[in-house]
């Protein structure tokens, strides 16, 4: 273990007294985590977490390093890639070999909390579409692909100390079923303080709280060290699809293989078309001659408005990654992954800064010779990453037809409503608690939601839709509602004549527009 050096109860102390520079810092970290190593007794758990903190130190160190030489993104020799390196999903061949899926293995990115709508445990273990949770999707995805194929792709998830529970509890009631699940965990880091750069964790088995999976970057070497990817190899599989466990469109496409197959890839990114709602997503580009993955969290302050521009920018990455394996175990084997490290700063309850250095498994791109993106149809690109989002995948948009989410023929345009809500539905508790029922929206273009709103049972949304309670007001849209183009704002007590279509509306105030 290089980086556990002659840790001493005195260093720190001594440490007072010495300038902090990016060496000793490193120095000082080695130390604690060597402590930190000493307290856990048990051997088996021991080597595991030697593993990770070894991992983790590298991580530490690299990030030292490039502080210390001032190793910073220069943002001159960044240039949106050659044509040659983004093909448009229409110009593949539609034909494919049904064969390739023989050789394929599915991995979704399964180790985030669902923090950002409320939740408490796996993001995975929601219900978002007829009772059916991500999970329920992905598998009965697979499920249908093997038995229609006749084939066996295995399902591979990876999971994170914050994830794994609810991940078994799901997928138990698959085990009699035509698909073939394997998990394993990502590394866990500890988090650094802000002011001291030191562990937050003093034990082992600190509370979670202390702890962060490292990004989907880890991907790889964990896929590694828990041997699953010397077993997909040693089955005869070659190709591996990679996908976040909250994209509802990330399925395994037959034309892609097709193409990855036929054009000896080793790694293809799908990106998509930009939109205002994606102006933070990571994006492909040229750098200084090599194909890179961009994120916001690398770009100087005075360039971020450059980086979210669509006209600087076209496409963004959906972290849909085709990888190949035989070229990923030869590059871990051979000058390993050092993938582009993110520093982002979280704070404690108690209001304390710590750092988590993270990767994005779509940096390995840089590493792989034949490799390059597809410009894909938004279709493979429908994530649920708060309550707006659920509500689109909820309702009536799309239906549910083998684990895949199917678009709404019926609808009169081929693109999905904007829908904005304030944060009075941020939490999924909330949201559950101001919707009866999801209303219908296949007929809007718009819905924007702010304040104390209540939706009835059997609610139907058409057109544009904006409604707008007052502060410390409420309003309450009743059962059977049928709002199209209506602007409603204040404090409405509300009576609709679904029969012939008009609308009686008493209001308790002035502030009514229809």
């Amino acid at each position: 273990m290089p980086f556990f050096r002659n840790p001493t109860s005195s260093f720190r102390k001594r440490n007072k007294k010495v300038p902090r520079t990016p060496y000793t810092t490193t120095k000082t970290m080695s130390s604690e985590i060597a402590r930190l190593l000493d307290t856990q007794p048990d051997p088996a758990a021991r080597k595991g977490f030697e593993t990770e903190m070894s991992s983790f130190m590298q991580t530490f160190s690299r990030y030292q390093s490039n502080k210390e030489h001032g190793i910073e993104l220069d943002w001159d020799k960044i240039r949106p890639p050659p044509a040659e390196q983004l093909i448009p999903y229409e110009s593949l061949k539609s034909e494919a070999d049904l064969k390739g899926f023989s050789k394929l293995a599915i991995l979704k990115v399964n180790g985030g909390l669902g923090t950002s709508m409320g939740m408490k445990g796996a993001k995975s273990a929601l219900e978002v579409k007829n009772g059916l949770t991500f999970l329920d999707l992905t598998v009965q995805q697979v499920q249908h692909l093997n038995t229609t194929m006749r084939t066996d792709v295995p399902l591979i998830l990876m999971t994170s100390f914050q994830t794994q529970t609810d991940t078994i509890r799901v997928i138990k009631k698959y085990v009699n079923h035509p698909v073939r699940i394997l998990t394993f965990n990502q590394s866990r880091y500890p988090r650094i303080l802000k002011e001291s750069l030191l562990p937050c964790p003093k034990h082992a088995e600190d509370e979670s709280r202390a702890w962060y999976p490292p990004g989907h970057g880890d991907i790889y070497t964990s896929l590694r060290r828990s041997g699953i990817l010397e077993q997909l190899l040693s089955e005869g599989k070659e190709y591996l699809f990679i996908s976040n466990s909250d994209n509802l469109g990330a399925i395994a496409d037959p034309v892609i293989l097709q193409h990855m197959i036929e054009s000896e890839s080793d790694f293809i990114m799908e990106v998509t078309n930009k939109t205002k709602s994606d102006l933070k997503g990571g994006t492909l580009v040229d750098y200084d001659g090599s194909l890179r993955l961009l994120e916001l969290g690398q770009v100087p302050h005075e360039h971020v408005e450059d980086f979210k521009s669509v006209f600087n920018f076209k496409i963004f990455n959906t972290n849909n990654l085709w990888v190949n394996l035989k070229a990923l175990k030869r590059i871990l084997d051979g000058e390993g992954m050092d993938l582009d490290i993110i520093e982002k700063t979280r704070y404690t309850d108690n209001g304390k800064g710590v750092i988590q250095l993270e990767t994005a498994a779509g940096s390995a791109v840089k590493h792989f010779k034949q490799a390059h993106g597809i410009i894909v149809p938004r279709r493979r690109f429908i994530p649920v990453k708060n309550c707006a989002d659920l509500l689109l995948v909820m309702s009536d948009i799309y239906r549910v037809e083998n684990g895949h989410l199917v678009f709404n023929t019926h609808r009169p345009f081929q693109n999905t409503p904007t829908i904005k809500l304030s944060d009075d539905f941020k939490s999924i508790e909330q949201f559950h608690a101001r919707f009866k029922t999801i209303p219908s929206i296949a007929d809007l273009d718009l819905l924007t939601v702010t304040g104390d709103v209540y939706f009835g049972r059997a609610c139907d949304l058409r057109g544009t839709v904006i409604v707008a309670a007052t502060e410390g007001q409420r309003i309450d849209i009743p059962d059977g509602s049928i709002l199209e183009n209506r602007l409603l704002a204040g404090n409405l007590n509300m009576i609709v004549s679904i029969s012939e279509r008009t609308y009686k509306i008493y209001s308790l105030n002035n502030s009514l527009y229809m």
